[in-house]
């Protein structure tokens, strides 16, 4: 038995899209963009150059590259800061775990961004 019907399943008030609702709290939540411009290895060090903003959300894929690098037997890192603009605690927190198990860290070319954040951190 086949029945057809021209009521639509949903009804009209439910069939179409709420509006989105927008909070502004007032503070910039976009998340920053980093940017890695070249990388390179030379025997175990990698030479990484940056560019951009480094917050809490844009240094994830850096972990993440500087994690296979350590995985694939990277000992030292050269991160040239030249061309970044902002960088927060999320860089520093790059910076804290590169050097476990004896791994050698230089930042090279250090921004004015980069300088002022180490500066921030450094105890007084």
């Amino acid at each position: 038995m086949s029945t057809s019907s021209a009521v639509p399943i949903l009804s009209a008030a439910l069939a179409t899209p709420a509006p989105p609702v927008v909070h502004d709290s007032g503070a910039d939540t976009a998340p920053g963009v980093i940017v890695v411009d070249s990388c390179t290895t030379l025997g175990t060090t990698l030479v990484v150059r940056l560019a951009g903003e480094i917050d809490h959300f844009s240094a994830a894929p850096l972990r993440a590259l500087l994690a296979s690098a350590a995985a694939d037997g990277c000992t030292g890192l050269v991160l040239d800061t030249s061309r970044v603009t902002f960088c927060d605690s999320g860089f520093l927190a790059v910076l804290d775990w590169w050097p476990q198990q004896g791994r050698r860290l230089r930042l090279a070319n250090r921004s004015r961004a980069v300088q002022h954040l180490l500066d921030a951190a450094a105890p007084a």
